[in-house]
């Protein structure tokens, strides 16, 4: 794990509890002096990931450079429901890029600081799994390549959830959206389609990669307080369930992020140069049933007739990540 200064159960919750450690030992979520970098008001809901996402991301980048952050966002779920003309939920500089050009406003942004001097405000990118997988992907890859000084991070739901939860490049296989239906002999989104990002990512050989979830806090934190101490192009993908497109209960938002990384269908890590530095390890790894089953988009995997076929391909797929990426922990 990249950072557990503190077992979880000798803190108790992420609230109360940790402000009873001594100040350098708790989350910046639980400091009374959090930036609240993305305030009530804004109209995600119940049970958003991509709001949490957000809020702990920006929160603790704003708490590595004591406020001087300056935002871009891509059109998409986190900035629609963040600003409602003519309302802002926003306490930091932040401006609405098109939903492909995220990465080369951010670039630009950097650019006019670096002409100017300001060396010690910095920029973070940031957009969904359709801004950034698929329509934002050019601009990303560039500014991978010139190896500019921004932190990009993608709040990854697995669709396009705004306008109606269709597809994009990174929802899972198997997966029903409104654009791969649970109809025909091979319901659900096509297997081997799709990309996972953080490796194409690693391939640029870009200073900083890392993955991430809702789900652990301070492993969230710690990495982008790392990112911000890089200078140089940065990107964290961060695992964001949604309620409205996954089919799930709002208050199992926490829990299903944590099921996809302790099944190994979302494998957590952190490298530097293109290669991994570190991972968030398993100690028990689940069955991907586990993760799946609370999920209406999979409910036609579990019919009266299971498709077995499908989620033995889905566990395999798991198996694959657990063993690519060295997931399993070292004493199991």
């Amino acid at each position: 794990m990249s950072f557990q200064p503190v077992k979880f159960y000798q803190t108790g919750t992420f609230t109360v509890g940790n402000r009873l450690l001594p100040p350098e030992e708790r989350s910046v979520q639980s400091s009374a002096k959090r930036f609240n970098s993305i305030n009530s008001g804004h109209r995600a809901c119940q049970g958003c990931g991509e709001a949490l996402g957000a809020r702990y991301a920006i929160d603790a980048a704003m708490e590595a450079t004591n406020g001087q952050v300056i935002a871009a966002n891509a059109t998409g779920c986190l900035e629609v429901f963040s600003t409602p003309y003519p309302e802002t939920s926003w306490q930091i500089p932040w401006i609405h890029s098109l939903f492909g050009n995220t990465a080369a406003v951010a670039t630009g942004i950097a650019a006019a600081l670096k002409v100017k001097g300001q060396t010690q405000t910095r920029v973070v990118a940031q957009g969904g799994d359709g801004g950034t997988t698929d329509i934002g992907f050019g601009c990303l890859s560039g500014m991978f390549e010139r190896n500019d000084d921004v932190l990009y991070i993608c709040y990854d739901n697995g669709g396009y959830m705004n306008t109606g939860v269709q597809r994009s490049s990174a929802t899972p296989a198997a997966a029903r959206t409104s654009t791969t239906p649970a109809v025909g002999s091979a319901p659900g989104n096509v297997f081997g389609q799709g990309k996972f990002l953080p490796a194409i990512a690693l391939a640029h050989d870009i200073p900083y990669v890392a993955t991430a979830t809702v789900a652990d806090l301070r492993d969230l934190e710690a990495k982008v307080r790392r990112a911000m101490e890089i200078r140089g192009a940065r990107y964290i993908h961060i695992l964001v369930p949604c309620p409205l497109g996954w089919g799930t209960a709002a208050h199992d938002t926490i829990l299903m992020a944590r099921l996809a990384k302790e099944t190994g269908t979302f494998p957590v890590f952190e490298a530097e140069y293109g290669e991994i530095k570190s991972v968030l390890a398993i100690r028990r790894p689940l069955p991907v049933e586990d993760y799946l089953k609370p999920q209406k988009r999979y409910a036609h995997l579990f019919g009266k007739q299971p498709k077995v076929d499908v989620i033995a391909h889905l566990q395999a797929q798991a198996d694959r990540n657990i063993r690519k990426y060295g997931l399993l922990e070292k004493n199991h």
